[in-house]
C-alpha cells in the first residue's frame, strides 16, 4: 500500500523542501521507491530561465534523479505562479484560479496511481491561504494523511512549531514526525530547539542542520 506523507510547515520559508528533499535522497539512498511532489508553489522562474533550477520544484526533482524537463516539472508542480506570494494571490494576479476540489483530486489521483512512498510537499505555513477559502490545513485535511511538521530553529521557532503541531492535534491530524530545520544564523542550535520541542510533544522530534543528511529515525517512520 501506499504510504502518503503530507508536508507540512509550521511557517513560510523554514525549510520544507530542504528536509523533504533530504528524505527523499535518505529513502532512495536505502533502495525504497519514492515519490515527491509539490502541487502548488508561488515564486517560481520560468523553466528557460536559470534561476529555475533554485526553485523549490527543481530541487525535488534533483533528490529524485529526475531530469526538470517541462513534463517532469509539471508532473510534479502542476500549479505554479510567478508572484511570491500566497497561492490565491499569485493565481489572482495571472487572472487564474485555484480551487480545493481540484487540487485535492489531483493528489488523490496521485495517490491511487503509486505504489510508491509518496511526498506530497504543501506551501507556505498550515494555515496559510491555498485558495481563496481553504488554508494549508484544509487540504492536509482533505486527503487524510499523516503530516511531517517542519518548523525552524530561529528564535520564535519553538512556539510556531508548538501551535501547528496543536492545530494539528485539535483538528484530529496524525502527526508522524516533527522536524526542526536548521535556520541560518538562529541563536540557539537546531537540537537545542528541537530538544524543547521534544518535551512537549508526542511525537518523535529531529533536528537537520543544513549539510547533514536526513536522519535514519526519520526515514524509518515512512
Amino acid at each position: 500500500m501506499t504510504r502518503t506523507v503530507f508536508i507540512a510547515g509550521a511557517g513560510t520559508g523554514i525549510g520544507k523542501t530542504y528536509v523533504t528533499a533530504a528524505l527523499v535522497r535518505r529513502l532512495r539512498a536505502a533502495d525504497r521507491s519514492v515519490r515527491a511532489l509539490k502541487p502548488v508553489t508561488s515564486g517560481v522562474p520560468a523553466l528557460d530561465d536559470p534561476a529555475f533550477a533554485d526553485s523549490d520544484t527543481a530541487r525535488l526533482l534533483a533528490a529524485q534523479g529526475i531530469a526538470p524537463t517541462a513534463e517532469a516539472v509539471a508532473a510534479c508542480s502542476p500549479w505554479r505562479f510567478a508572484a511570491a506570494l500566497a497561492p490565491d494571490q499569485a493565481a489572482a494576479l495571472e487572472g487564474r484560479s485555484l480551487a480545493l476540489s481540484d487540487l485535492a483530486r489531483w493528489c488523490r489521483a496521485r495517490i491511487e496511481e503509486t505504489s510508491n512512498i509518496l511526498l506530497i510537499e504543501g506551501v507556505g505555513g498550515l494555515m496559510s491561504p491555498v485558495t481563496a477559502d481553504a488554508t494549508g490545513l484544509d487540504w492536509l485535511r482533505a486527503l487524510a494523511c499523516p503530516a511531517l511538521l517542519v518548523a525552524g530553529s530561529y528564535l520564535g521557532g519553538i512556539s510556531h512549531a508548538l501551535t501547528a503541531y496543536e492545530t494539528c492535534r485539535a483538528h484530529g491530524v496524525p502527526v508522524l514526525a516533527l522536524v526542526v530545520s536548521e535556520s541560518l544564523g538562529a541563536p540557539a542550535p537546531a537540537a537545542v530547539v528541537a530538544d524543547a520541542i521534544r518535551r512537549r510533544v508526542s511525537a518523535p522530534v529531529m533536528a537537520l542542520g543544513r549539510g547533514q543528511p536526513c536522519p535514519e529515525a526519520l526515514a524509518a517512520l515512512v
